[in-house]
């Protein structure tokens, strides 16, 4: 009897290299998969900035998408020293002011909103105003993932967007 062991059958061995082709095809499948996807989320990749701009006589607020793909901005939240506003005119030296929505838009690459303008002689009270005033935005990508942006432009990641009816700016 020909106790020949089992690795060294031919049949066993041509098993064998058919599994590892096909383990290192899978492993392979699913890296690439894994990189395309990610290549697909980095290239629709929206980043806001809000920004301030002042020049004696005029004022207003900018946001911008730096990103690589649509911003849709679910919510935005206007802080006034420790008091939430739902609109713009709500803040004193903001009563008479250009404004437009901010709240549930899709902001596109490379694109900028403003949503506060002012020209006027009264630009330098809006000026001391802005010191007490705190603005966060909310947005997501096309893929659902969401950030949070303040005034500090560094965008945090957060699971969904959602926001208290009180603290909401209807702007």
């Amino acid at each position: 009897m020909d106790s020949e062991k089992w690795y060294k059958n031919p049949e066993m061995i041509v098993a064998l290299s058919a599994l590892l082709i096909g383990l290192v095809t899978a492993f392979t499948s699913i890296y690439s998969a894994y990189v395309d996807r990610e290549y697909a989320r980095a290239s629709v990749w929206p980043r806001l900035e809000i920004f301030r701009s002042f020049n004696g006589d005029s004022f207003s607020y900018g946001v911008t998408n730096n990103g690589t793909g649509p911003a849709l901005i679910k919510y935005a939240k206007v802080q006034h020293g420790t008091t939430y506003v739902k609109k713009w005119k709500d803040i004193e030296p903001f009563n008479n002011i250009r404004q437009s929505h901010i709240s549930n838009r899709t902001l596109s690459p490379t694109k900028s909103i403003t949503p506060v303008s002012y020209n006027g002689d009264n630009a330098h009270a809006l000026v001391k105003a802005d010191k007490l005033i705190n603005i966060e935005l909310c947005y997501c990508s096309i893929y659902d993932e969401c950030w949070l942006v303040d005034r500090n432009n560094q965008p945090q990641p957060v699971n969904a967007c959602q926001v208290n009816d009180e603290q909401a700016f209807t702007q």
